[in-house]
Order: structure tokens, then C-alpha cells, then sequence
């Protein structure tokens, strides 16, 4: 089956103790903030329970991907310097996915290849 879908979803799992989870929330409201402008950006947010944080994203292809990783580099490093990345997983056809190889590579993320489905847009 041919996939015409480009879209690109990243889900980040983060483990925060209880003294830096307020600096963590401030962060996540920055990039919150920070990634609300870019025209590639499909959803952004992130969700807390019990000392754990999960950032769910989607972009309309790997090139608004790297474009956000590029806009929010100092912002990723200062979360990382409060927080443990528990696991990275990206979900996305085989096309675009090959494109995050490299730039994710540091955050040896679990990858998902689309096989089929469809994406409804408003």
C-alpha cells in the first residue's frame, strides 16, 4: 500500500523529581509557547501524572521536525538538566522517518512505521 501521509508524531516520556517538577512546567510552558509559531506544527502539549511528564507532538513531515528541533535546542537542553527522558518514540511512514535518523540519534528513540490508515484535517 502506498503511504501518501507525511505527518510525523513524536511522543516523549519524562521521568521529573518532586523539587524540579515547577522548573519543568515552566519549561514545558516555553516550549509550549516557542512551538506555537511554527507553520509545520499539527498539536503540541504536554500531560503529568504521578512524577512523570509525556510531550505528544505532530508535524505535518520530518522537515518541520528538524525545523523544531532547531527552534527549541536550548530549551530541550534545559529540560534535560531537570528531567530523565524515560524513552522517545516517533511514529511516521518509512520515508519520512529515515529523515530523523540522524538529528534524533542522541535520544535513540523506538521508531513506528506507518503501514496504513488515513488523517482527517479541519
Amino acid at each position: 500500500m502506498e503511504i501518501l501521509d507525511k505527518a510525523v508524531s513524536v511522543h516523549a516520556y519524562f521521568k521529573i523529581n518532586k523539587e524540579n517538577l515547577e522548573a519543568f512546567k515552566q519549561l514545558a510552558d516555553d516550549l509550549i509557547e516557542t512551538t506555537r509559531g511554527e507553520m509545520g506544527c499539527l498539536c503540541y502539549g504536554f500531560f503529568f501524572a504521578d512524577g512523570e511528564a509525556n510531550c505528544i507532538e505532530s508535524y505535518k513531515s520530518a522537515e518541520a521536525v528538524i525545523a523544531h528541533l532547531s527552534n527549541v535546542e536550548d530549551l530541550v537542553q534545559r529540560v534535560i538538566q531537570v528531567s530523565e527522558v524515560q524513552r522517545l518514540e516517533v511514529y511516521g511512514s518509512e520515508q519520512e522517518i529515515s529523515k530523523l535518523l540522524f538529528p534524533l540519534k542522541e535520544f535513540s528513540p523506538k521508531y513506528y512505521f506507518l503501514e496504513g490508515g488515513f488523517r482527517n484535517y479541519a
